[in-house]
């Protein structure tokens, strides 16, 4: 009876010991599988990656941006106070290239207004604007815009009347070659006539058609005032009458050479002649070789020389 007592004790000691053997193991592969369920070569990639992107930063880093070119400002033309010619009380400013003012007992006129408002601030407010052609150095509507008056006159051909917006056209005048108009105040009486402007030379056409722009005589004073606008040595230039102040244009390829000028001057026979608008694609024009020819041709016709540019 003991034996059998003592057999079944040993039974059950073996029985659960080896249940506690089995149960031991399955805890720890569970641990091991928890502990290994990121790699250590996952976290290890993790990495990798993070050092490719660091090493490579143009696959994140957006494109650069083209700068935008910075856009050239305008010239600014500063008009020089002692610049100035005086005849009969009418004075007489240069500004630049084909720009002029004229100025009579408070009448104030500007001749193809370009390059800004502040370019006119020594100046009173146009009471006359005349304009000769559509081109850039002619005819610049940002500054008509700002130089304008309610009471401004504004004279240009059929072709500039096309390039103006509607807020310039209310005072506008047109005129055409061999037309005339005057306009007259209580202190003085302004007679404007169109002369024909264009260019003869074949090669030339292109860049003053006939019809387009004009070119004027005013009567100021007593006074016949031509100014030519763009043209060569027409022929409504060369039978001009009675011109007592000139002002004659003088740059290839897009007006006349200086012999061409000179010649036409010499036919219609000004008093006065001023050169102006005299830079083309080489440079100046030789004024001074237009003055010799003149002078030589004819010692009553005064060649005056101010600084247009």
């Amino acid at each position: 009876m003991k034996f059998k007592i003592l057999t079944l004790l040993l039974l059950s000691i073996v029985v659960l010991s080896c249940k506690k053997e089995n149960k031991v193991p399955d805890v720890k592969i569970e641990d091991v599988i928890i502990s290994d369920s990121i790699p250590p070569e996952i976290e290890i990639d993790s990495i990798i990656v993070d050092s490719v992107v660091i090493e490579e930063p143009e696959i994140i880093t957006p494109p650069k941006q083209e700068k935008k070119k910075a856009i050239a400002k305008p010239k600014k033309i500063v008009h020089k106070s002692n610049n100035s010619y005086t005849n009969s009380s009418i004075k007489f400013s240069p500004i630049e290239h084909a720009t002029l003012v004229i100025e009579y007992n408070n009448t104030t006129i500007y001749i193809d207004p370009v390059g800004g408002k502040e370019t006119y601030k020594n100046f009173k407010s146009p009471n006359f604007i005349l304009i000769t052609d559509i081109h850039d150095d002619h005819l610049d509507l940002e500054t008509l815009k700002s130089i304008n008056t309610l009471n401004t006159i504004i004279i240009g051909t059929a072709a500039v009347k096309n390039k103006l917006p509607a807020e310039l056209l209310t005072n506008y005048t047109t005129m055409f070659s061999g037309l005339s108009r005057s306009f007259s105040t209580s202190k003085m009486s302004l007679d404007v006539e169109g002369v024909a402007m264009y260019n003869i030379r074949k090669e030339a056409e292109k860049y003053h058609p006939k019809s387009r722009g004009n070119g004027y005589v005013l009567t100021l004073n007593n006074k016949r005032i031509y100014i030519s606008g763009d043209t060569e040595d027409t022929f409504e230039m060369r039978h001009l009458k009675n011109i007592d102040i000139a002002f004659v244009c003088m740059n290839l390829p897009y007006t006349m050479s200086v012999e061409s000028a000179a010649s036409a001057v010499l036919d219609f026979k000004p008093k006065q002649v001023f050169p102006y608008h005299y830079k083309g694609t080489n440079g100046f024009s030789d004024v001074k070789k237009f003055k010799s020819i003149v002078n030589k041709g004819n010692k009553n016709i005064e060649v005056i020389q101010l600084d247009w540019y």
